[in-house]
């Protein structure tokens, strides 16, 4: 297997990917420390909650055709496939992204009419989501070449900069939520522009190649495998982010604060250590899966599954003899009565991750609309478990969620998925005609509308 591993370049995209994760993960923790120390819970409930606004615009507008992407660039066979890829996602993207502004501003107008609510705060909402959808465009896709030292180095230092630049104008303005969002802003901003300038010019101008036929209709492809995953991307951030604004609707904004900034510590460690096992092993073995390498890509998802369970079980375990400490060093003191949820939270989390894990089979064949069976059930729990458990067991009961409906939706997915059966060349090859079926109806359909 280790001889597998090397052959893959799995060493060299694992460092690369520990580097940028454990970076941005360790600035992400030090802004929370500093952050909660300059800023009241109340205040940072109401970052979070606009934080979800700009996640949800991100997860539903944009997500889904940057996951397309990312899955089949692998499949290009040259750099002009890839050019047209990369153009057919940025114009997708760019129309989505301009939608999701247009409907923020829209509900921040609504807001604000009904509650004088101030609507600056929604435009600096809209502005962070504009630049966090160009952030992930251009990390992903990255990701998708297995690029992974200039995805790290672009991801680290936006890390690094949104806390710093946060902080720093709240020093000198005030802890208010408009000054948290705007250092967000210029720090995104800052990173996006120097990584894209740097990753034009690294970017080799492509061969001259002769071409016979048609090329590729990519954006057809591009919707066919994003389509599933927009109700999936909903899905995903309401299990994920759902729960504060319950707890806004039956408690207090200094509650979500609370909830949002002990989530934000558990969570983000889980996922982001998950994030360096998904970035090594998946743009690997999504290209066995696509040349049909089915033994080589058993090997690889159960490895995998491996590091995420040992993960997952070594995590919880070091949180249970550790959350006091932890909370000491990675809250303020005004904090610390959250440190009760940290235990469930972390649970939840784990079972997340392998949850995502256990699904890669059924994306790596072009199978979205399975893994958003596994999500709806997940969520279907969710919505029943989170405003009944808040309602009597307040932020104890949210905590307690978690491994609920996460524990729930990784169970499903691993039936539908079947990650212990190998994948053959046979099964592969009849993916991709039923694949080429769709592609067909959808040419025919536009055929028709044009005539």
């Amino acid at each position: 297997m280790f001889t597998l591993l090397r052959e893959k370049r799995l060493f060299g995209d694992a460092w690369w990917a520990l580097f940028g994760q454990f970076g941005s993960a360790l600035a992400l923790l030090a802004g929370t420390r500093m952050l909660t120390e300059w800023v009241t819970p109340d205040m940072y409930g109401k970052v979070a909650l606009l934080n979800g606004f700009v996640a949800l615009g991100v997860s539903l507008f944009s997500y889904p055709f940057i996951g397309a992407g990312m899955r089949i660039v692998s499949e290009c066979k040259n750099a002009l496939e890839r050019a047209d890829l990369y153009t057919v996602v940025a114009s997708l993207t760019v129309c989505s992204t301009a939608m999701a502004i247009t409907f923020l501003m829209l509900g921040g107008a609504a807001y604000g009419y009904f509650t004088d609510s101030d609507i600056r705060l929604f435009a600096l909402a809209s502005l962070l989501l504009a630049v966090t959808v160009r952030r992930e465009l251009g990390i992903q896709l990255l990701i998708g070449e297995r690029k992974q030292r200039g995805a790290s180095f672009w991801q680290t230092s936006d890390s690094i900069l949104r806390p710093v630049l946060a902080l720093v104008l709240v020093w000198y303005f005030g802890g208010r939520a408009e000054w948290v969002l705007s250092g967000y802003i210029l720090a995104s901003l800052s990173a996006n522009t120097l990584w894209g300038f740097v990753q034009r010019l690294q970017i080799a101008k492509p061969e001259p190649q002769t071409q016979t036929g048609k090329g590729r209709d990519f954006r057809s492809e591009v919707w066919l495998y994003a389509l599933p995953l927009i109700p999936m991307e909903v899905i995903f951030w309401l299990n994920g982010l759902g729960d504060r604004y319950v707890i806004g609707y039956f408690m207090t904004a200094a509650d979500v604060g609370l909830y949002a900034a002990t989530y934000t510590i558990i969570n983000e460690a889980f996922n982001r250590s998950a994030m360096v096992l998904l970035r090594t092993f998946q743009p690997a073995y999504f290209q066995t899966v696509a040349k049909n390498q089915s033994r080589e890509g058993f090997v690889l998802l159960w490895a995998w599954i491996g590091g995420i369970v040992a993960l997952g079980v070594g995590g919880v375990a070091v949180l249970l003899m550790t959350k006091d400490w932890l909370a000491d060093l990675l809250l303020a003191k005004a904090y610390h009565s959250a440190v009760l949820l940290m235990p469930a939270i972390a649970i939840g989390s784990a079972l997340h991750a392998l949850g995502t894990v256990v699904a890669q089979p059924l994306l790596a064949n072009k199978r979205p609309q399975a893994v958003l069976k596994g999500r709806i059930c997940g969520a279907v729990i969710a919505a029943i478990s989170i405003p009944l458990l808040v309602k009597y067991d307040g932020l104890a009961g949210a905590a307690l969620a978690n491994p609920l409906y996460f524990g729930v939706e990784a169970l499903v997915l691993a039936l539908l998925a079947k990650p212990w059966r190998a994948i053959s060349p046979k099964a592969s090859s009849s993916e991709d005609s039923r694949c080429d079926v769709r592609l067909r109806r959808i040419n025919l359909t536009k055929i028709l509308i044009k005539s």
